[in-house]
């Protein structure tokens, strides 16, 4: 094997680790990243006390479930899907779409509901989500959605609840 077959193959084999290896992974510290001051804030313990261990994970330390892995994946019914922080109202069923990624997927968030923030911990600028209201980690929205908007807002399971609407 030559010198550049070598190095070739180990940037491909960190490339599948980062895609596949890190999927659990966190890169943030003991709370998110998002800047700005919050209308809920609380400290670690109480974050701890709150949240199951999963959604403290995604919500507090920037974690990233396992593809295919969450129920609101296969969550067809009509309703809103809630911050699992703070309840605050995030995305309507009606924007929500099988994007084929393994993680729910909507084109529109519901108005005032989440903020934004440029997240470079790959080495790439990606536009991270949060809530507004609590600042929680929901996922990463990208420009490869669905008319009307073009967005993806990849979002992770364990970062919302699901309220079912009255019928």
């Amino acid at each position: 094997m030559q010198r550049r077959e070598f190095l070739n193959a180990g940037l491909l084999g960190a490339a599948g680790l980062g895609l596949f290896g890190l999927a659990n992974f966190s890169f943030g510290a003991a709370t998110a990243r998002a800047k700005g001051k919050f209308e809920i804030t609380k400290t670690d313990a109480q974050w701890k006390q709150q949240l199951t261990a999963d959604q403290y994970y995604v919500l507090r330390q920037e974690g990233t479930e396992r593809p295919f892995t969450s129920p609101l994946n296969k969550e067809k019914r009509a309703g809103t899907f809630l911050c699992a922080g703070c309840q605050l109202p995030l995305f309507s069923s009606k924007t929500k779409y099988e994007s084929g990624t393994g993680w729910p997927s909507f084109y529109a968030p519901l108005p005032r509901a989440v903020g934004t923030s440029t997240d470079t911990l790959l080495g790439y600028p990606r536009t991270e989500v949060h809530c507004r209201r609590c600042g929680g980690h929901l996922g990463h929205v990208f420009e490869d959605g669905p008319k009307p908007t073009g967005l993806r807002y990849c979002m992770n399971g364990d970062a919302m609840l699901f309220r079912p609407s009255a019928t």
